[in-house]
This record gives C-alpha cells, structure tokens and sequence, in this order.
C-alpha cells in the first residue's frame, strides 16, 4: 500500500506499544468462535492490534460524549448522547466481518457499561427477485444492488434514540434476503455497522451513510491476496455445501470442480474486483483508521487519520 498522504503510518511494533493491556479481554475459544471461515487470527492478534484499537475508539467516544455536553450547555438544554457509530468497509474477503466481530466483543468487555450492537449492510441488499427484475443480479454488492435510502432512514432512527429497529435478515446460506425474518436493534450506546458499501455513495446529494459515523475502520489489502482468500473461502464452502441442498453453494459442491473454481475466478474478476476498483478503495481515504494486511491476514501497519 502506497503512503497516505493524510495518515500517520504506523508499523504494528510501534502501534502495540501504545496500550499495554492488563488482562486478555476473550479467550482463545471465543476468538475462534468470532473469526470467519478461513481467515486467520491469533491472540496476538487482538493484544497486539485490536486492543489498541479500542482503546483508541474510546478516546473519540469520550471526545463525542463531551461535544455532546458542551452543546447542551451551548442551548441550555439537556441533550442526551446519541449512540456512537462505527463503521467497518473492505473487500469481499479481506476479513472485516471477524474485524466488526471482534471489536463488538472487545468494546463490550474493555467498557462494559456500553451496550454494543452489530448488524451488516447485507440486509439492505435488494432481495434477489428485485435484483432479477431490474436485471441487476450480475452487480450484486455494486452500490444500485442496495437500498440506500433505507440504510439511511435506519441510521438516522438509530441516532435519534428509536427504539426496537428492525432490519431484514440476510442469510449466507441462501445468498438472499430472508422472507418475514427481521434483526432488531434496540437502543445501542454503539452499533457497529460493517459492510463494503458503508464508506460510499449517497442515497441522495445531501446524505452519505458515512455522515452518521463517528468512527471508521477499513481492512486493507492487495487484491491479488484477496482474491487469494476469496477463492480459498469458495473452496472451503464446497467442501460443507454438499451436505446441505438448500445451501446457495451446493449447485457447485456437486458438480465438477474445476468447473466451480473457473466459475469462482470469474466472479472475483468480473464482480468483486471491478466494485473493488470501483467503488470500495476510493473510499479507504474516508477512514479513521486503515487495518493493512498482509500475507495470512496478518496486520503489519495501521494507518490513523491526521486531520
């Protein structure tokens, strides 16, 4: 990765000596619990990076939650701190899922008196009959395949305090919206929202999702790696989707090999490498924080915004 002309660069032996923990936070069986098929992560991992990381979050918390009182003070009203936003972007396959993951579980655990809340942009994907109907099934996770519009509507319920949200669900194992299936977000003190749409593109020209964020994280890395692991988690689905006939990957699984894997190569290329190029990194400059990746998913610079 090229230097950021708006980051500090920080290679991960000096960014772990930043915070010194006092107890590890998880245990090893959780961790495996929270990372995604094939990705790679170690408790290294979570003392060395993301503990660190947290911490730095908490200090842009403990900024916001005092902006907030000085403006109550400014209009000589109470004015209750709305819920701190994260948001988490990369690549299909960079690993941002175990990233939204694990931080969820490290800032419940490092400030418990914080209720931290999860969802995905999956659920903002048009259902696959929509997407067929408007022809747009080949450009599935490119900006027009989501409902932006609704994204933004929730985010802004979010802020405003609503309570009992709900989202529709997405499921991975159908590769599509799940009929009459809802996720509810109630009243979080930070929702963390993950999803390679989040840094980008507004619903219209005044709103970007990105305006409810307080915080922002992008998992970097070469696309010749991702698409590396992309094909490696294609084949490590195969393996188990045989099992299943409702699994969207089981058409694959039974059939010839060879055949998936060039069919998978082309997906990456034509799909997940033209939204990468596209759409996804020219909105790392928009981050917080960049998590840059290397070899084995391993984090070898962390990059945080000067200004």
């Amino acid at each position: 990765m090229k230097e950021q002309m708006n980051y500090y660069q920080i290679p991960r032996e000096e960014w772990q000596g930043f915070y010194t923990r006092e107890h590890m936070p998880l245990t090893q069986a959780e961790l495996d619990n929270i990372k995604s098929l094939n990705d790679r992560i170690s408790m290294q991992d979570v003392e060395d990076v993301y503990i660190p990381l947290c911490h730095m979050i908490h200090l842009y918390m403990k900024e916001y939650e005092s902006l907030t009182l000085s403006k109550g003070l400014f209009l000589h009203r109470y004015v209750k701190v709305p819920p701190f936003i994260i948001g988490i972007a990369g690549s299909v396959a960079v690993g941002k899922s175990t990233t939204a993951r694990l931080v969820q579980t490290l800032l419940a655990r490092l400030f418990p008196r914080h209720n931290v809340q999860l969802i995905t942009t999956d659920g903002f994907l048009h259902p696959n009959r929509v997407l067929l109907e408007r022809g747009l099934m080949e450009r599935k996770g490119f900006p027009e395949s989501y409902d932006m519009e609704r994204l933004i509507q929730f985010l802004n319920s979010v802020k405003s305090g609503e309570d009992n949200l709900q989202i529709p669900t997405y499921s991975h194992q159908v590769y599509d919206i799940v009929d009459g299936e809802f996720e509810t977000i109630s009243q979080p003190d930070i929702l963390i929202v993950e999803g390679i749409n989040v840094l980008q593109l507004p619903a219209n020209q005044q709103i970007y999702v990105s305006d409810f964020f307080d915080f922002s994280i992008f998992v970097d890395a070469a696309p010749k790696l991702i698409e590396t692991w992309y094909l490696e988690r294609f084949e490590s689905l195969l393996d188990t989707a045989f099992q299943d006939p409702t699994n969207y990957y089981y058409k694959f699984a039974i059939g010839d090999r060879q055949d998936a894997l060039e069919m998978a190569q082309s997906v990456w290329k034509n799909v997940n490498l033209k939204n990468l190029t596209e759409y996804i990194l020219p909105t790392r400059s928009r981050a917080d924080i960049i998590l840059h990746k290397t070899a084995n998913h391993e984090i070898d610079q962390v990059f945080l915004r000067k200004y």
